[in-house]
This record gives C-alpha cells, structure tokens and sequence, in this order.
C-alpha cells in the first residue's frame, strides 16, 4: 500500500485504532472505493432507513451505512443521529469511525427535458462487528448462548445504556435486538442513533408527535402519548432481557397487547410476564 493511499485509508483507521481520536468527515469517494461501489457483494444487511455494507482498508474491515435518499429523512435527524454518535464513546456502544454528508447536482432527464436534480449521499462508518446482531442469537438455529453469556450480555447491554442516560443524556428511543451488535468476543455493543434524543441537563421528558420506532419495544406512554423519558429505553430493555431468558422473541405478544388496547389491563401485563419467567426456569 503506498503513502497515498494510507493517507487516504487513515480518516478511517485512525479512531478505529485509536479510542480518543475524533471521528471526522470521510470522502464519499473513499466510501465508494471500500464498499468496491456500494457493490450487492459487500451488501452485509439492510432496514427501513439505510444498507449496511462491508469496507476494507486492507487488513481492517469497517461497516458502512448508506441512508436511502428519502425526504422523510431529515437532514435535522442525520446530524442529530451524528452528534449522538460523536458523544457516545464507551465499550458497549458501537464505535463511530466517521461520516459523509455528500450533494451534488447532476443533470437528469424530466419529461424530454434536461433539469438539474440535487442528488444526496448520507453516510456513517463504524466498526465492524463480525458476531451480527442480537436477535440472532435469541432463537432459531444461531441460539447456543449459555446462561453465563446471557447474563454477561444482560449486564453489559445496561452498562452502555446507563453510560448513554446518566453521563451522556441521550435516550436511544429505537433499543432492541437487532440494534444490539456483538463483536468477536460476544461483547454487545448499542447502535443506530437513528430516532435518538438528547436531554439538557435538567430535562426530564420529551413530547413528539413524531412516534417512531418498532411496536413492542415502545413505552406505552411514549405509543400514545408521545411522551419521551429515560424510561422509555428501560421499558425496552425489559422487552430484551425478557427475550434472552426466554429465547422467544415475545415482542409478538406484547405487539397483540397494545393493538387489543389493552395497555391499562395489569392482569394482562402480570399474565405474560408471569409465563414467560416459568418458560425460563424450565
């Protein structure tokens, strides 16, 4: 590799190596050259706002995330979901390598006539975590977690999550397993900043008639009221650690629950998690 081209690589390597390095703005065309061109074979997962994709910088691989160019995808909400990830710096959240905020005009053709449309990249790198996601691991055929490892997950999930609420005021507003990575040593680490808040110092809630994020891992108060609270993210997490003990993915139950409009029925929140604690023990 020549001078260059590790001058080029060293935006990227830089804060993956070392942890008090700042992430920083990244080329859009060095994303292009790692992802070999946002190729389908670096394609490594996807949602409803972005593609993940793999980069390599010779020996190091890093994720890359690729908005979908969207109008409901406020430019506000990406430079929030940045200063999020510019703030959160511990060893259960996903390490932020850097970021690209690219336009550009390009001339396209509108009804047989030349228009200059404004064309959008919005892009986040991170560490790559070669375990995926939690989920994977709660059922099905990935699920060999022994109760050491779920508990080890369970207390380091809420390490990172006390990390983001009492030192850096932020509430995640989107947590469940999928947003939940694993590194090699089976380490959890919190990502997607995507819908996250950030609290003033004395700040205690949020109202939003924006309600986003996945049914089942909502608050209720926050599903019809729009009320945003640090318990907001406890009440996913007890989704999430209801899961690992169960090795069920129950949010289906939950999802029924509050579609039945039964949100004020305590017999029925006692019921289900009473059957779920008795799934566990056996």
């Amino acid at each position: 590799m020549d001078h260059e081209t590790n001058a080029k690589y060293g935006v990227l390597e830089r804060p993956l190596l070392d942890a008090s390095a700042e992430p920083t703005n990244v080329p859009l065309s060095l994303l292009k050259d790692i992802t070999n061109g946002f190729s389908h074979d670096r394609k490594i997962g996807s949602g409803g706002f972005a593609v993940l994709y793999m980069g390599i910088l010779g020996n190091v691989t890093v994720a890359v995330k690729r908005l979908f160019e969207r109008f409901d995808i406020e430019e506000k909400q990406f430079n929030e979901e940045v200063i999020c990830l510019m703030k959160a710096k511990h060893k259960n959240v996903v390490r932020f390598l850097g970021y690209c905020f690219d336009r550009q005009g390009i001339m396209a053709n509108f009804e047989g006539k030349p228009v200059m449309a404004d064309v959008q990249e919005r892009l986040l790198c991170f560490e790559y975590l070669p375990r995926g996601s939690l989920d994977k691991y709660i059922s099905g055929s990935s699920c060999v977690l022994k109760w050491k490892e779920c508990y080890q997950i369970i207390k380091e999930i809420c390490e990172g999550l006390h990390y983001l609420h009492v030192e850096r005021r932020i509430v995640h507003l989107d947590l469940k397993p999928t947003n939940i990575l694993l590194d090699c040593n089976m380490v959890p680490k919190i990502a997607d900043f995507g819908l996250s808040r950030r609290f003033c110092e004395k700040q205690s809630q949020i109202l939003t008639a924006e309600v986003k994020g996945t049914l089942g891992y909502m608050a209720p108060e926050f599903v019809n009221n729009g009320q945003i609270t640090f318990k907001s993210d406890i009440y996913s997490l007890g989704i999430i650690i209801t899961e690992i003990l169960t090795r069920q993915k129950g949010y289906r139950d939950v999802v029924r629950y509050l579609i039945s409009g039964g949100i004020g029925c305590r017999n029925h929140r006692e019921t289900y998690i009473w059957n779920k604690y008795e799934y566990a023990l056996r």
